[in-house]
């Protein structure tokens, strides 16, 4: 039942993408500022505390509404699956943002492929080189990939009903609104770190499978460590050894250069490598569905 509600997920976001996540994402900040306001004082335990509360009473709400859903009809609790999948996935998401600067590129309008990129980062690009353009769509398209599809999968798989999904994407959210605030972020920072562990090594797994694995392989283990991230270093690491592509190394900023260490190998990244890294997502996100269904199909027998 698990991989029908991702089939089907995955199919519907890409016949009707979810055009509009702001209520729900609003309504999240509203609940996990409360929280903070009211349990915030500068000690790691009391974000321990404030984490709990904000990430186990949608589980709990979900697990016991799957749970009755499925007493009731099984049926019913694969419509819940898919819904909770359709929320929490997000290939769509980033994938326009993609194809935008691949279309820009490929028009020579490099002007619109600076305003996509840095609408995508959140951040002013009007200094950025045609190369640098490439590169950080690359690295943004081999990470939202991980946050928003594959990890999403793996913890749906592995925890009973929508709880996996759900929990992976609150412990995203919480460590990006409470991952910097220091002693009470520490708590939310340590559980994406255990999530992400498993996670980020399947995703480049995978990468490796269905790209270049000699030189995947390789990069995963010599590179991986020198990112500031290192679950998200293994993850881009691997698509750039899997791609045969250069990424990271320092970036031009208005007061200069901003150093990263230098991920893959092999040549500079050009506007081909975007057409890559699509073919290399798709192979990689067929490869989990088909496992899937492998380990479905074991289950039954």
């Amino acid at each position: 039942m698990g991989v029908i509600a991702i089939i089907a997920a995955l199919v519907l976001e890409q016949w009707r993408p979810l055009g509009d996540r702001k209520a729900v994402a609003g309504a999240l900040a509203a609940w996990v500022d409360w929280l903070e306001n009211s349990f915030n004082a500068g000690e790691s335990r009391h974000g321990a505390i404030a984490w709990l509360i904000a990430a186990l009473v949608p589980l709990v709400v979900a697990g016991a509404l799957y749970a009755g859903l499925f007493w009731l009809s099984p049926f019913a609790a694969l419509l819940l699956n898919i819904a909770a999948l359709y929320l929490t996935l997000g290939f769509r998401q980033f994938s326009h943002y993609f194809t935008g600067i691949q279309s820009a590129l490929r028009d020579a309008d490099v002007d619109r492929a600076r305003e996509l990129i840095g609408a995508w980062r959140g951040e002013s690009a009007t200094h950025r080189s045609r190369e640098e353009i490439v590169r950080l769509a690359i690295e943004e398209a081999i990470a939202a990939s991980h946050r928003h599809v594959f990890a999403v999968l793996f913890w749906f798989v592995l925890l009973p009903g929508p709880s996996g999904a759900i929990l992976y994407r609150m412990a995203v959210f919480l460590d990006r609104r409470w991952g910097g605030k220091g002693e009470f972020g520490r708590f939310a920072r340590l559980v994406l770190r255990a999530l992400e562990w498993p996670a980020a090594r399947l995703t480049a797994a995978a990468f490796a499978v269905v790209g270049d694995f000699e030189d995947a392989i390789y990069c995963w283990r010599t590179q991986a460590a020198a990112w500031p991230d290192p679950s998200l270093g293994i993850v881009l690491a691997a698509g750039a050894g899997a791609l045969g592509v250069k990424l990271g190394m320092p970036l031009t900023e208005v007061e200069g250069l901003q150093p990263r260490p230098e991920l893959g190998l092999g040549e500079a990244a050009d506007t081909p490598f975007l057409d890559s890294t699509v073919g290399l997502l798709w192979r990689a996100l067929v490869l989990w569905v088909f496992m899937l269904m492998l380990l479905s199909l074991a289950r039954m027998f």
